[in-house]
């Protein structure tokens, strides 16, 4: 059997990591400090015999005996609420977190896996984003405690590669919404959700006109695995390619859930980007990853889960 280790595995996308190895026969240890992570998302696992959870801030040493074939960094605050509320703590855990985790994976001889961020490209001049662009990022606004975070740690993984040869893997994830996102996250997909259910006013920042493409849970965590699976060392952008301006976006919710909410708009944050769009080509090919899910279904998907909550 094989052995993974998760940070972050208490998360959102974390969560989901640990139901798809388990459901594959690995033997998944989740760590995670809980500051955004939350225990709902794994109590379904806690007497599955092959998972275990350690509460542990994976910016100090971690011990773990035994063998272990994955590390798999996902431990990070990761919307921008989360990260202008814990500026420091976003820093340390790409920084610290990124030197810890792959310090296990270089002495465990495993796999390594950084889960990075469409946010390394910034307020991209280039569309749409293709991995080889290095991206236009502010590192002293406020935003940037996370997009240099991630960058950091793509140059630390990659140091990694070079000097102690670890088989590193570098996701570079875009938008994803699904069930166990937080309600109170900040994002646009629990935002607009939670207010449509509650005929709240839907809050678009700016004008709108911004644009996002959005990747469903499960085709993301099928990506991911696919990478980890691969022999590709370079990063890979993970995302769903299809495109839609954020008031189109609110006025899809407002559909679905048949809302009586008004859209309001307020003023747009510091350096929010104004485009976001994955170039996939490369996932295609190298790990043959299709999308299965269209937005209408990983929406309602998510809405009913949302319904449950609220």
């Amino acid at each position: 059997m094989k052995r993974a280790l998760i940070t972050g595995g208490a998360g959102f996308i974390g969560s989901h990591l640990c139901d798809y190895l388990l459901k594959k026969n690995y033997s998944v240890i989740c760590v995670d400090n809980l500051i955004t992570g939350n225990l709902d998302n794994i109590l379904h696992l806690k007497n599955n015999k092959n998972f275990q959870f350690v509460k542990h801030d994976i910016t100090k040493k971690l011990e773990i005996g035994g063998k272990i074939d994955y590390v798999l960094h996902f431990a990070s605050p990761a919307s921008p609420i989360d990260y202008l509320k814990l500026p420091i703590q976003t820093l340390k855990v790409g920084s610290l977190g990124t030197h810890n985790t792959l310090g296990i994976a270089k002495a465990k001889k495993s796999i390594y896996m950084l889960a990075s961020t469409s946010e390394v490209y910034g307020d991209p001049q280039v569309h749409p984003q293709p991995e080889s662009y290095w991206g236009n990022v502010n590192p002293i606004g406020p935003r940037g405690v996370y997009d240099e975070a991630k960058r950091f740690s793509e140059a630390l993984t990659m140091a990694y590669y070079r000097v102690h040869n670890v088989d590193v893997r570098i996701a570079r994830i875009f938008n994803t919404y699904g069930p166990r996102m937080r309600l109170n996250d900040g994002r646009v997909v629990p935002n607009f959700i939670y207010q449509a259910l509650k005929n709240e006013p839907m809050t678009v920042y700016g004008n709108g006109l911004q644009t996002r493409s959005f990747c469903y849970i499960d085709d993301m965590v099928e990506g991911i695995y696919k990478l980890i699976c691969s022999d590709v060392n370079e990063p890979i952008n993970l995302g769903n390619p299809y495109e839609m301006t954020i008031l189109d976006f609110a006025k899809k919710i407002k559909e679905i859930t048949k809302s009586k909410s008004e859209i309001v708009f307020k003023e747009l944050p510091v350096d929010d980007p104004k485009t976001r769009q994955p170039d996939i080509t490369k996932a295609k090919n190298l790990l043959k990853w299709e999308l299965k899910f269209s937005l209408d279904e990983g929406v309602r998907n998510t809405i009913e889960w949302f319904r449950k909550k609220i």
